[in-house]
Formats: C-alpha cells, structure tokens, sequence
C-alpha cells in the first residue's frame, strides 16, 4: 500500500497539471475557473508537501524546475489513468472492460469485423478500442493489451503470436496497364508508396527478389488506410498485407502490379503487460483472438 503521505490531494495535482501545461497560473485559473491567488496557494502548498519548488518565478512569469518538469509529466500521466479508470466504470458499472490499442487498419479490417462474435459470447465485458502507430507504454498508459507487428520482443511484457502477413506489390489496374511491368526490376522507375511506420517495406520486397534498386524514392504516408486509398486512386504501388484490402482486391479497384507476394519475417502479436497476467477479461480475449487468428491462418 502507498503512504497516504505521498499522495497529495487531487486538487493540488489538477492546479500543478493546469499549471504546468499553460506555464502560467493565470491560464492555470481560467482553464479551472479559479482565482490566480488559489492555484498559486494549491501550487505553494503542493511544494511544501514535497519539500522543493516546482516553479521559478520571475515577476509575473513562472517556468517549470527541472525537477518539476519531471514531475509534471508523470502527474500528467497518472491524471489521464484516473480519468479513463472512471470512464470505463462508468461506461459499464456492472462488469469488467478491457482496454485495447491496435493497429488502425488491422482494427478496422480485422479485428472489428470479428469484435461482435467476442462479445456476443462475453456481454458483461465492455471493450474500449484506441488507435496509434507511434510506439507507447505500458507503465504510462492505461491501457490492458495491445496488437503489435513486428518482432516477439517487448520488454515488461509478454505475448501471443496471433499470425504472419504476406505483402503483394498492388495498384490501380489503370496504373498497372500503364506500368506494364513483368519483372520485379520494372518498378525501381515506378512511383512507389511508403509507409511511415515500415520504412524499409520496398528495399526489402526488392531483395528477397533479388534486385537492387539503388536508392528508393516516392510518395510517404503515416497509415496503411491512406497507403490503401493512394493506391486505389492510381498515385502509385503499394505493399499491402493481402487479408487487409480483400474487398478492394474482390472488387478489382486494386490488382497485383506483379504477381510477386513476399511473406514477412515479422508477426502481429498480442501484447499485454506482467500486471494483467491474471485480468479475466484479458484471459477471455487472449484465448477468444487466438482461435480467430488460427482460422485466419487455416484460409
């Protein structure tokens, strides 16, 4: 159990968050709908319970501490927690929730198609869905799993490979026509489409077939959606997983540029926290998204 001495009263962490954010007790006040002189006060008083300033202060500016920077970033950090904790209760008092963060096109493709068949047969779990392509953490974020592609290895936690991917290079049949590539050489020259988050997705689909394109130009996006929809939209070829765009793929409005798909090394994973180790909505999922990726698998 944590000393009631080292938890300061919420008010006092809300004053010191506003404050910090806005380096200002004026902003600090209006943001709080307080006066200056009481987030002054809750700030003083939250620095004689810790024994240091938080602030400089010089006439009528203040500026963070070095420690107090420090400080404010892991206040901030644990405010956000208390909020979503009670977001989720309140979203479902009677049961459990589970808060996941995915992939968005793996989200939107994959998993949410699948999500009713989970809660179809789990009603009293309340599910809340976040997306984000930027690394994140565990010990920060209130969060209880997330879906991860890449390698088996994330520290202070543990996973569950869910299953492999396999890229084509795809584009619009008019782009195609155009090309009119036969040979993985023919589209060092062709407009390329790369994503952010796999910067090295084409010199690698170029070495496993064995061509080197020198340097490799065209066209970055943040997201495999836009990557998608540049692709339909004719602006260039894309490396695409093939179990994310199968409608596209089924309607024609993207084809294989060449008929040369390339298995990926990395895997998406299911990754969870050392924490939630025994967190029975977890448990529910874990055993629920393994049986779904299994048959994703078996296709």
């Amino acid at each position: 159990m944590t000393p009631r001495r080292f938890l300061p009263p919420t008010a006092l962490l809300c004053a010191f968050d506003a404050a910090a954010r806005h380096q200002s007790f004026t902003a600090a006040a209006r943001e709080l709908a307080l006066t200056q002189s009481a987030v002054s006060r809750q700030i003083r008083a939250l620095e004689e319970l810790l024994g240091s300033e938080l602030f400089h202060r010089e006439k009528q500016k203040v500026k963070l501490t070095l420690a107090g920077n420090a400080y404010a970033r892991e206040i901030r950090g644990a405010l956000a927690r208390i909020s979503s904790a009670t977001l989720g209760f309140r979203a479902n008092p009677g049961g459990a929730s589970l808060h996941l963060a995915l992939l968005p096109m793996f989200g939107l493709r994959w998993l949410m198609p699948r999500l009713p068949g989970f809660l179809a047969a789990h009603p009293d779990i309340t599910v809340h869905v976040s997306t984000r392509t930027t690394p994140f953490d565990f010990r920060t974020e209130t969060i209880d799993a997330a879906i991860h592609f890449g390698e088996g290895e994330w520290a202070g936690a543990q996973l569950d490979r869910l299953m492999g991917e396999t890229v084509a290079p795809l584009c619009s049949p008019a782009l195609r026509a155009r090309l009119g590539a036969a040979k993985p050489a023919d589209l060092i020259e062709a407009p390329l489409l790369h994503l952010m988050s796999r910067p090295d997705a084409w010199e690698r689909w170029f070495a496993a077939m064995e061509v080197d394109p020198g340097e490799v130009h065209g066209m970055l996006l943040d997201q495999f959606l836009l990557v998608a929809e540049a692709a339909r939209a004719g602006l260039g070829v894309a490396l695409l997983p093939e179990f994310l765009v199968e409608a596209e793929l089924r309607s024609g409005d993207l084809v294989r540029a060449l008929d040369a798909p390339v298995v990926q090394a990395d895997h998406y994973y299911l990754v969870w926290p050392h924490t939630h180790e025994r967190h029975p909505p977890l448990d529910a999922f874990r055993t629920w998204i393994l049986q779904e990726a299994r048959k994703e698998s078996g296709r």
